[in-house]
């Protein structure tokens, strides 16, 4: 993880994003966007992409009040966090992990 004394840069803004609650895979062929309710997104927000060190952080946050939504640490790509959807460049999955 990044060091207390680092700084958090932001590398990008998107003010207006879709958050869906997709179905779980029925294969191993991959997330499809087409299987989403693309008209009906489940929570909508603006998304910044952060580094602190060498961790990147996909935030969703509220547009207005900036109340964190989700957040996930990306510590390289391709990884567990980011995963592509098979159909589309335009969507990705955030994996969500466990809590312990």
């Amino acid at each position: 993880m990044a060091a207390e004394g680092e700084y958090e840069s932001v590398l990008c803004v998107k003010p207006d994003v879709n958050v869906y609650r997709i179905p779980p895979r029925a294969s191993n062929r991959g997330h499809r966007a087409a299987d989403w309710k693309l008209d009906a997104p489940d929570w909508t927000g603006r998304m910044r992409v952060t580094a602190k060190g060498k961790v990147a952080f996909i935030k969703l946050e509220d547009k207005v009040s900036g109340e964190l939504f989700a957040q996930a640490p990306v510590q390289e790509y391709p990884g567990i966090a980011v995963e592509t959807v098979s159909d589309s460049s335009r969507y990705f999955v955030l994996k969500r992990r466990a809590t312990q």
